[in-house]
């Protein structure tokens, strides 16, 4: 790849040295040889040309113009560049695979995530479907323009939130992506999206069983920078396995992208030999009720801005806060503080210390009581401002819930309410719909069907009033990064004694739906800003989308398998003496 400068002199072509290969002086010396150029076609332009007096004849009398060599001064000055050392081609650019496993297990749910509930792409299907998306990889795809890198797409799988993963598709994922970055070309890195609460059949903590299968697979030495989602239950292991963790700093989660980039730009530091990651992680004992997850608020806002503040110091690569996820029972359940340095392994376990403590400080707001259901479904219909959005934390599809309780659903027709719009996952019930057709009667059994938690099935009297194939597209930055969202057949329900002015709509769903974005209802015909009642089957997800159009926002203490209060759970697994969990 390399050429001395001695074997330029000896050549003497100076132009192409300078073109080729990047040396101080390389422009000087082609201005030298260009003027020494200039100079002699100057003199030939003297000299009589026969093609003036024969046109078409060549002027063989002419002197020609002879390529320029070089005095002796400039061999000199090439001399001493030869003597400082070879000049060599620019390295090529890092390689860097891409690969992911991503799930939210709800360890109390009774409905297992099998292989077939993944959504799984493959090589050039990952840039496809995510470039153009929110989410954590279109960062990486995006990172590696920005800092000049190569990617090579193996595998990315991810589930809706659910109960606990398979063994068989925690087997046959994993062992898809280490065949794949075992067939590829040479790899100076990879990195990883996992979701950092995932719980399997056999292992509590599933993301460091695919961390320790991906070690062995690659080394202890191969750079991996993974990424993690904010509801993260971190276990020791993962800041031990990984060469770098990054989690992202928003809830809503609208800064996954952004979650991305900063660890595409710490692995081409890595790959580059710019950096050398030491990061430390440190758990305060405490859960953090997700009813406070909200980083746009207090009590987590202040410490959101401090992890943003530490990473513009120079030997800071990252900082991040998780706030943990309470609806598994692991033994290292709750938040985490996870600070990486530039080779500073003090730095880092330092900051990470004084994160955690403005953590434990905030323990004593953590004790809002929220309203039931009754009491909030009376303020919503008192309420002269509207939509009204009433969020039902104990059916938080996003959690892993069933998305199928009727506590809401059932008050709201017990007080008459008017004007509201509730969407409920029962594909029996939307194929009944469906089968009538629009315009049909509807007197249906709705919810209540998976489960015993989350309500008993609530009849329903109504129209047909629509049928959709429940696709759409969301363009704007929202929780969970997706741009392409898939409810299945939907049928929307105008629900008896629903009226022009404030129509009364029951959206009936064949697939769990989380509810992050409007367009979910706006797909369907249905404009949410014209509502009275909005319900959201949600914790703090929902906030991006529909905080904008929202005159007030109540949420609700609903039982559930995400209900807010940890009381209502048994623990067995967990640390003792966590406060939130055993206070």
């Amino acid at each position: 790849m390399g050429q001395t400068v001695g074997q330029m002199i000896v050549s003497c072509r100076l132009p192409i040295f300078a073109a080729r290969w990047r040396v101080p002086g390389a422009r000087f010396f082609s201005t030298l040889r260009s003027s020494r150029g200039e100079r002699q076609a100057a003199e030939n332009d003297r000299l009589p040309h026969a093609s003036a007096h024969f046109p078409g004849r060549r002027n063989e009398g002419a002197r020609p113009v002879e390529p320029p060599r070089y005095n002796r001064p400039m061999r000199i000055v090439l001399l001493f560049l030869a003597a400082y050392g070879t000049v060599s081609a620019q390295p090529p650019r890092p390689r860097i695979a891409i690969a992911g496993m991503a799930h939210e297990s709800n360890s109390f749910s009774p409905t297992p995530t099998a292989l077939k509930d993944f959504m799984i792409r493959r090589g050039d299907e990952i840039v496809r479907e995510w470039a153009e998306s929110n989410h954590e990889v279109a960062g990486y795809i995006a990172g590696a323009k920005l800092y000049d890198f190569e990617i090579y797409p193996t595998l990315m799988a991810q589930a809706v939130p659910a109960g606990p993963v398979t063994n068989d598709a925690l087997d046959k994922i994993t062992a898809e992506i280490i065949d794949r970055l075992k067939k590829a070309p040479k790899l100076d890195g990879l990195l990883l999206a996992l979701h950092g609460a995932m719980v399997t059949e056999t292992y509590p903590h599933g993301d460091p069983e695919v961390m320790k299968r991906l070690r062995s697979a690659l080394g202890k030495d191969f750079p991996i920078v993974v990424t993690h989602d904010f509801h993260a239950n971190i276990a020791p292991d993962m800041w031990k396995l990984s060469t770098a963790l990054v989690t992202y700093k928003e809830v809503p989660h609208i800064d996954q992208k952004n979650c991305g980039l900063k660890a595409a730009e710490i692995m081409s530091g890595i790959a580059r030999g710019r950096v050398k990651p030491t990061q430390a992680g440190v758990k305060p004992p405490m859960i953090y009720n997700i009813r406070y997850h909200h980083t746009s608020s207090e009590p987590l806002l202040p410490i959101v801005a401090e992890t943003k503040r530490l990473e513009k110091q120079p030997k800071i690569l990252a900082a991040s806060v998780s706030g943990g996820y309470q609806y598994a029972d692991v033994e290292w359940i709750g938040p985490t503080v996870v600070v990486v340095t530039d080779n500073d392994p003090g730095l880092a376990q330092r900051e990470a210390q004084r994160l955690s403590d403005m953590l434990w400080a905030t323990r004593d707001k953590l004790t809002k009581q929220l309203q039931e259901a009754p009491e909030a479904v009376a303020a919503a219909i008192a309420e002269l401002k509207f939509p009204v959005v009433l969020v039902e934390m104990g059916d938080n599809i996003g959690g892993g819930s069933a998305g199928d309780s009727t506590f809401m659903l059932a008050e709201l027709l017990k007080q008459k309410a008017k004007g509201w719009v509730e969407a409920v996952a029962d594909p029996a019930a939307a194929m009944i719909a469906s089968r009538a057709g629009v315009g049909a009667a509807f007197n249906e059994l709705v919810g209540g069907k998976i489960d015993s938690l989350h309500g008993s099935p609530v009849r329903v009297k109504g129209v047909v009033r629509s049928l959709h194939s429940g696709k759409y597209i969301e363009t704007e930055p929202r929780h969970g990064g997706a741009r392409y969202h898939d409810q299945g057949l939907t049928a929307v329900i105008e629900v008896e004694g629903s009226t022009l002015d404030l129509p009364t709509l029951l959206m009936l769903t064949t697939k769990r739906q989380v509810p992050f974005s409007l367009h979910q209802l706006i797909s369907c015909g249905i404009y949410p800003d014209k509502q009275k009642i909005l319900v959201v089957k949600a914790a703090i997800a929902f906030r991006a989308a529909y905080e904008p159009i929202a005159a007030r926002i109540i949420e609700v203490d609903t039982g559930g398998l995400t209900a807010v209060n940890p009381a209502r759970f048994t623990f067995v697994r967990s640390r003792k003496g966590l406060f939130g969990l055993d206070k």
